[in-house]
Formats: C-alpha cells, structure tokens, sequence
C-alpha cells in the first residue's frame, strides 16, 4: 500500500472541511480552496482526521491513492498556513518593481518584462532583486514561479538570472585562453 496515501489528514482546529461526494472544500483562516477528486477515490472524514481509500491495487489507483491525498493535504496546510516561494534576480542590472498589480522586470532584454498578477496570488517585491510570491494554493504558487523564472533562466557561466533563493546553480569553467 501506498505509504503517504495510508498516513491520515490531520486537519487543524481553525480548518473546516465539506466532502460533497467528489468535491472536497476547505476553509480556514486564509480563505477556502475546492477540489474535484478522482471517483474512484474515497475520502471519509471522521472527527479531526481525513482518510483517503482506494477501491483495489491497480496501478492507477496505487497512483492516484498518494497523490490525492497529497493534495487534499496541501489544501489544508494551505488555508490555514500559506505557500511561499522566493526568488532573486542575480545578474548587474536586474531588478523587478511593482505598481499596483503589475510587475515590472528590466532582466537584461531590450524591453522591460510586465507580469499581470494572477488571482490568489500575491507577489510582493521587498528588495529590487527579490521576489516573492506567495498563495494558499500550492499549484498555483508553483506554476507562477517557475513561469517568472522561466523569463531568464539562470545561465551556468556567470550565474545570471532569475533563479529560486534556495536553489544552487551548477557553475561550468569558462574558455581558456591559448598558450
């Protein structure tokens, strides 16, 4: 059986959960995220724990039986918790400003790159090379991030780009010259 689709949703005091047949809503402290679950998936909540069951052990629902419950419990860290994901802009002259709900990024190209802010998410720039951007929905955070960070890639030689705080950029040796 699968190990992560065995272990209960612990679902906090502040976190209220709805399971209307295949549609699973919760709402806590951030605001409320619903998700349309596979309907061979079972989910059954009893007092302040969630389950999830898969009917057999196909393939499939060994597959899905880990991954629902994987998403159910992102849903709820996310109402009560919040997701974050940093990024800097490494490289002279990158920086990113922000006017109204529009952000700004001068990244080394002729023009200046201008990102609509995307509905549950919100990107706060605290420093001219620092983005941050932050939701309750895990997937949403996630793709907005890779998509920012996908402008500029942060390139092997000098290390310029738009790469995630924590990541580490895998430094290649430039030429040499004849001698």
């Amino acid at each position: 059986m699968s190990r992560i689709g065995r272990k209960p949703v612990v679902i906090p005091s502040n976190v209220e959960v709805k399971i209307d047949g295949r549609l699973v809503q919760v709402k806590g402290p951030k605001g409320s995220l619903q998700r349309t679950i596979h309907p061979d998936m079972k989910v059954t909540l009893d007092s302040q724990e969630l389950h999830v069951e898969r009917p057999s052990d196909s393939k499939l629902h060994r597959s899905l039986h880990g991954t629902t419950r994987s998403v159910i419990a992102n849903m709820v860290e996310g109402v009560s918790n919040g997701f974050t994901k940093r990024l800097d802009l490494v490289g002279v002259g990158y920086r990113a400003t922000k006017n109204g709900n529009k952000v700004t990024l001068s990244v080394g190209y002729s023009h200046p790159v201008v990102l609509e802010q995307v509905e549950g998410i919100d990107v706060d720039v605290p420093a001219p090379n620092k983005l941050v951007v932050s939701g309750i929905d895990k997937e949403l955070v996630g793709v907005y991030a890779a998509n920012v960070r996908s402008i500029r890639e942060p390139e092997p030689y000098k290390g310029k780009g738009i790469k995630y705080e924590n990541e580490v950029v895998r430094r290649k040796v430039g030429k040499t010259g004849k001698k």
